[in-house]
């Protein structure tokens, strides 16, 4: 008997029959005899011109390339001392103020991204994200003198990588201020990208969906509430004398600016609530019966439809943003770049954290010391991310987007 496919599970099958497809016509058109790697799980492109390439462009900016290449030694250790700030934070906050914990997950398409509109944003913004990324190290390898013996990129069925492989003599022969320069160069440039691109977008008004206060009333007038598109039939809200046009200001004391902020009311079957209002521009005040939704036993209702569009207004009004589509792409680009950033700044085995750490502290101790302290480092900072994971699942269940 044929069943139905339950709906999570969907966008998982569509991201293997997409590898599939992917494989199968990488081996079809024979690309392992063109620089490409192929098991059943990779794809994996080497191409040992880089190099050349970043000579060239070298030779027409190195003296911004220097500056970028100092500037990237400094922004490590910051962006670094900022991901472990947020995360000992957030964790803290999980305990002593739950209201402000941010929930955190680790985006897999197929997987933690089951929305189609998410997984397109997400795959289109990472080949850019790691072309940035990726190019930043190789250039300032070019600057430090350091080869690079290929660069490329990988698919591992549903994630994306990008790669350039200094040659691992020269590195290790380098100056140690030039290896930093290189390894702290990516996280830099994402971080650089994030910032121009967050400048361009604070003239957007999906930008206030993450700009934290007090950025966000500096650079968005606040809506004054969420309009009521009509009232339902029968229901409180209706009995109270409320109105389509009305403007909610309030619930129950619970200042209601955003669609989203109705959430936070956990009104029940029978309560009593005040609602404000502006009607015409003149603040009123009613008193209505909550009563159950007649689609959701249990959850209360005070009877409105309301307007659920986003109503922050930029201060910077000097661009007209027509497509959404393209104003949700470049928040999740600006997002994907300035946490790939950051995050790749965690001393980790796998992240520039790790590489950076190690380069401080080698020579300074003997190499069995320096190892033993670098798996501490690693076990803690691992723990650490892992916390807020574990602690975001508590909270809210399997995160997925």
């Amino acid at each position: 008997m044929v069943t139905d496919i339950p709906a999570e599970y969907v966008p998982i099958m569509y991201m293997l029959l997409a590898w599939a497809a992917i494989l199968g016509t990488a081996k079809a058109l024979r690309l392992d005899r063109r620089g490409m790697d192929l098991t059943f799980y990779s794809l994996v492109y080497r191409n040992p011109g880089v190099q050349d390439v970043l000579v060239r462009i070298l030779g027409r900016t190195k003296r911004g390339i220097r500056v970028f290449a100092d500037v990237s030694v400094v922004a490590g250790f910051l962006m670094m001392g900022f991901a472990f700030w947020f995360l000992l934070d957030n964790a803290a906050k999980y305990f002593v103020a739950p209201q402000d914990f941010a929930e955190l997950t680790v985006l897999i398409p197929g997987v933690t991204l089951t929305s189609l509109q998410p997984i397109m944003y997400f795959l289109m913004s990472i080949p850019i994200v790691l072309v940035m990324h990726e190019g930043a190290h190789g250039i300032v390898a070019a600057l430090e003198r350091i080869r690079i013996k290929n660069g490329g990129f990988a698919i591992f069925v549903s994630l994306i990588a990008g790669f350039v492989e200094p040659d691992e003599e020269e590195f290790s022969r380098a100056r140690k201020i030039s290896r930093l320069r290189v390894i702290g160069a990516g996280a830099t440039s994402n971080v650089l990208f994030a910032a121009a691109l967050g400048a361009l977008l604070l003239t957007n008004p999906v930008f206030a969906l993450v700009l934290p206060e007090p950025l966000l009333g500096m650079f968005y007038e606040s809506p004054e509430g969420v309009m009521v598109l009509s009232v339902m039939e029968g229901m409180g809200a209706e009995a109270a004398g409320i109105m389509a046009g009305d403007i909610i200001t309030g619930v129950g004391g619970t200042d209601i600016l955003r669609p989203e902020h109705f959430a936070d009311l956990g009104l029940a079957p029978g309560d009593t609530v005040s609602v404000s209002i502006l009607r015409d521009g003149i603040p009123m005040e009613f008193v209505v019966n909550v009563m159950e939704s007649p689609d959701e036993p249990g959850r209360g209702l005070i009877g409105i439809l309301r307007d659920n569009t986003f109503s922050y207004k930029p201060v910077l009004d000097f661009i007209q943003w027509g497509d959404p589509n393209l104003s949700l792409f470049l928040l999740w680009l600006w997002m994907i770049s300035f946490f790939i950033g950051i995050i790749n700044m965690l001393p980790l085995p796998i992240l520039d954290g790790g590489k950076f750490i190690h380069t401080i502290i080698e020579g300074r101790m003997a190499e069995q010391t320096v190892t033993s302290v670098m798996y501490i480092i690693y076990a803690f900072t691992f723990v650490l991310f892992a916390l807020n994971i574990a602690l975001s699942y508590l909270k809210a269940g399997w995160f997925t987007i």
